[in-house]
């Protein structure tokens, strides 16, 4: 039987880990690590709750299925390491850098991601609920039903992620960058995307349920068999979205100042004049 390590209350500033072996070691509480050096450390089922790791560079860590919970992880080095399903929940990882990172299946509910690097990283099936994702990159991550229920992401950069199957009702993504992003089957009942770019974006059998719109860019989007009933489109460009029909627009909550192609534009205005007016 593997014993397990146990450390606490005690600080060891500036330590060097580098290839430490820490498997299944105890850590609580600690203010273990400030800068500390842990490339490649193996940390695999590790206790590291509400310890402080800030600064730490863990880049190709092992801290697979390992506890981080609470833990002080602002401006960390996470680039490239294994982070599959650890448990993060109320993390603070503020400027942290996960590049390359694989999170398949992490739980990462109500960390602070905020201004973070996850740029390719890894979070198939991860659990972001209501975390704070505000202006963090994402680009070229793979998402693929991740939730993220209730999660804010205003202002992030999720250009060519992937998305599909993804849980994002009513997460809060104004201003975002999802320009030629999969979101094709994901859940955006209630999402707030008003302003977001979402050029050459797939929103294939997406639901999009009383999702607000508002000044969002779908030029070139794909948005075939998506669910717009009840959204706000008043002052959305639609100019040149793919497979948008009659039925799927007759539906949402307005069309005031919305850019459409001129056949379906008339013969909406024709059909549903109300839809133009003021809401």
């Amino acid at each position: 039987m593997v014993k397990e390590r146990g450390y606490g209350m005690y600080g060891i500033k500036e330590a060097n880990l580098n290839e430490g072996y820490l498997e299944r070691s105890n850590i609580k509480r600690a203010n273990l690590i400030i800068e500390a050096d842990l490339r490649e450390a193996s940390l695999k089922k590790s206790y590291f709750a509400e310890v402080n790791l800030e600064g730490a560079n863990l880049e190709r860590a092992n801290f697979r299925e390992a506890n981080i919970k609470g833990t002080n992880l602002i401006g960390a080095n996470f680039q490239k390491a294994n982070l599959k399903e650890s448990y993060f929940e109320g993390a603070n990882l503020r400027e942290a850098n996960l590049e390359g990172a694989n999170l398949e299946g992490a739980n990462l509910r109500e960390t602070n991601l905020k201004w973070s690097n996850l740029r390719g990283a890894s979070l198939h099936k991860a659990d972001l609920r209501e975390s704070n994702l505000k202006e963090i990159n994402l680009e070229r991550a793979d998402l693929i039903k991740a939730n993220l229920i209730m999660a804010n992401l205003q202002g992030a950069s999720l250009g060519e992620a992937n998305l599909q199957g993804a849980n994002l009702r009513g997460v809060n993504l104004e201003g975002a960058d999802l320009n030629w992003t999969i979101l094709r089957g994901a859940n955006l009942v209630g999402a707030n995307l008003a302003g977001a770019n979402f050029i050459g974006a797939n929103f294939e059998w997406a639901s999009l349920i009383k999702a607000n719109l508002q000044g969002a860019n779908l030029k070139w989007a794909n948005l075939e068999g998506a669910n717009l009933e009840g959204a706000n489109l008043e002052g959305a460009n639609l100019r040149e979205a793919h497979y948008l029909s009659f039925d799927q627009l007759s539906k949402v909550k307005t069309l005031h100042n919305t850019k459409l192609n001129g056949d379906i534009l008339k013969s909406l205005k024709e059909k549903h004049p109300t839809l133009f007016e003021v809401s």
